[in-house]
């Protein structure tokens, strides 16, 4: 069993940088590739990133590349969401999951939601314009 938890949300102006953290309790997380995901509320929740258990490996979202940046840190039992420039659209629930995937992985593979086993409660990130 893997616990996850989301910090770092907050309320920022457009333009501005968070950075999200997550981090795992429990099982070690280390040889799970982990997404980011987001959801506004009466919406469908949406990938944003991920990045393979070593951490060479990442995938994004088209509306956030060049803006997000996902690394980890597995000494630590950490990942990481680097998000600069944020949008009003970036505004959501920010989830991060650890994928239970075995294999090759791609962005259509890491940002399907039913590959994912543990999921953390989310943290807030509102952008104002």
């Amino acid at each position: 069993q893997v616990q996850l938890v989301e910090s770092g949300g907050g309320l920022v102006q457009a333009g501005d940088s968070l950075r999200l953290s997550c981090a795992a309790s429990g099982r070690t997380f280390s040889n799970s590739p982990v997404g980011w995901f987001r959801q506004i509320l009466g919406k469908e929740r949406e990938f944003v990133a991920g990045i393979s258990w070593s951490g060479g490996n990442t995938y994004y979202t088209d509306s956030v590349k060049g803006r997000f940046t996902a690394s980890r840190d597995n000494a630590k039992n950490e990942v990481y969401l680097q998000m600069n420039a944020l949008r009003p659209e970036d505004t959501a629930v920010y989830y991060c999951a650890a994928a239970n995937i075995i294999g090759a992985m791609n962005l259509n593979i890491m940002a399907n939601p039913e590959n994912y086993a543990y999921w953390g409660q989310g943290t807030q990130v509102t952008v104002s314009s």
